[in-house]
């Protein structure tokens, strides 16, 4: 009984919902209706009969200034004398507003006329301001193209310091890298300053750095032994830009590196010496080189992996210790010499034997990485030798000199360059006082202890090698300690394996 007494109550309840929307909907339409024939266009002033048609449009930027600076740079007009935008960095707070562009002249900062402002004056406004900042600026008439972020990375050679450049349009706008570090060049428009980033770095903004040509230049002036014209710098503008050991045997013999006492340096020769070419004067001033990530495939060969070091540095021994770690996944070259064979010896084990004709030939087919001749016999290390030990799918560890690392930088090889290099002077006095070196280039040397000649002499070829050819290094390790100089250096060997490296992009194509 008390359902049928509930019916007619939820029915009266119901209808009358219908109706409230119904008329709710009805109100709204009516509303829109309304408002949609209604005409909210802004009502303007009349324009001025006394304009004139002649004056540039004129346009009001608002930005806010956070810790980081703008990002744009400006410069008097060498022919108007007008402020203008001189470069817009990549990234920066400018950048991403899309509101300024280069080109464009400024008329005002915060309601401050900057018309008869130095840039200096300027850049101290803008430095003293705090929060919003309120441009008044006149627009370019040059059309832009649109923005394309920086797909090119390229390795560093070199150390610099925008600080110590006298050359750079603004000090702050700079970008600060060491020798060996990846860049991202995210503009190139410059011809003088390419702007860029370094690889991975969370911040988008990008700073100025000296352009490859331009560097390369400048180092070259620096250098009176190359012969080249000087440089012009020709419609030079006057602007200032800112941006808002052990115990034991160190071999150093000539039987498998041909590494040569002080008094035999003279007999060395390499392949290489006698040439000349544009790609090889290139490469003896370093700047930058483009470079791409590369990791070896399990079906591609091992990279080949250069040792550099001075005598007696212990570069033989860390060799041979790796070779007795596993003889089946680490190889070396089999030497070639014009010597005749001794009883004991075996053809391709000890020595690849060959003719004295035969060696020259093949020096003069540039087969040879690099070769010596000791008492009237010749003695190399081929490049079908480095070949050999690659097709056996191992590691090949080559101990070659420093000046000869450049040309083998190739697609073929993929080198990887490691510099073994001494520790301090006292260092290897205290580690090497009972060990001994073999300086003599082949069969009975005799090993002799270290003399303070020796010591002096390695360091002072250390540093000249690193100085000269250090940016071609892909990794130093300092031989302090025999075992924890081999650790790291298997530690080395295993990640060049397995992980991924920058690498020259040439190497990247046949």
């Amino acid at each position: 009984m008390n359902q049928s007494m509930n019916e007619p109550k939820l029915y009266v309840e119901k209808r009358n919902c219908r109706r409230l929307v119904s008329e709710v909907l009805t109100a709204l339409l009516s509303v829109h209706d309304t408002v949609a024939q209604k005409n909210y266009d802004p009502v303007l002033p009349p324009m001025p009969d006394d304009i004139d048609e002649e004056e540039d449009s004129v346009k009001i930027i608002r930005l806010v200034k956070n810790r980081e600076p703008l990002g744009a740079t400006i410069k008097r007009d060498e022919h108007t004398g007008a402020i203008v935008v001189a470069r817009i960095m990549r990234g920066g707070a400018a950048d991403r507003s899309g509101l300024i562009h280069v080109g464009d002249e400024l008329r005002e900062v915060n309601g401050i006329p900057v018309d008869d402002k130095k840039p200096e004056e300027i850049i101290h406004i803008l430095a003293q301001s705090q929060g919003a900042i309120t441009f008044k600026i006149i627009p370019s008439v040059k059309e832009e193209m649109p923005v394309k972020e920086g797909k090119m990375f390229i390795r560093a050679l070199f150390d610099y310091d925008p600080k110590e450049d006298k050359a750079i349009p603004c000090k702050e706008a700079g970008l600060a890298f060491r020798k060996g570090d990846i860049l991202q060049i995210m503009s190139q428009d410059d011809a003088t300053w390419w702007q860029a980033k370094h690889e991975g770095d969370a911040n988008p903004r990008a700073g100025l750095i000296p352009s490859k040509h331009f560097q390369e230049r400048r180092f070259a002036l620096r250098r009176p032994e190359v012969q080249i014209q000087p440089l012009k710098i020709s419609n030079r503008k006057s602007y200032a830009e800112c941006a808002g050991h052990n115990s034991g045997s160190y071999l150093a013999g000539f039987r498998r590196s041909f590494r040569l006492s002080r008094k035999d340096k003279k007999t060395n020769k390499s392949m290489y010496e006698c040439k000349k070419s544009d790609q090889y004067d290139t490469a003896d001033i370093p700047t930058y080189e483009e470079v791409a990530k590369y990791r070896r495939q399990p079906n591609d060969k091992y990279r080949l992996v250069v040792l550099v070091g001075p005598v007696g540095v212990g570069l033989n021994e860390l060799k041979r210790k790796l070779l007795i770690s596993d003889t089946q996944h680490y190889g070396v070259t089999v030497p070639h010499t014009t010597r005749p064979r001794r009883s004991q010896e075996s053809d391709g084990v000890e020595y690849i034997f060959i003719s004295k004709h035969l060696f020259e030939t093949d020096v003069q087919n540039n087969k040879f990485i690099e070769y010596g001749e000791y008492k009237n016999n010749y003695y190399g290390t081929s490049l079908d030798s480095v070949r050999s030990v690659l097709a056996k799918n191992k590691v090949c560890l080559l101990d070659v000199q420093p000046h000869t690392v450049k040309h083998l930088r190739t697609y073929e090889f993929k080198p990887f360059v490691i510099f073994i290099k001494p520790p301090s002077l006292d260092r290897l006095r205290e580690t090497r006082k009972n060990a001994k070196i073999i300086s003599s280039k082949d069969d009975k040397g005799t090993a002799k202890p270290f003399t303070e000649e020796d010591f002096q002499e390695m360091i002072k070829s250390a540093h000249v090698m690193e100085s000269q050819y250090g940016h071609l290094f892909d990794k130093v390790i300092v031989n302090d300690d025999l075992a924890t100089a081999y650790s790291e250096l298997k530690t080395t060997f295993d990640r060049l394996e397995t992980e991924t490296f920058w690498v020259p992009v040439s190497w990247l194509h046949s």
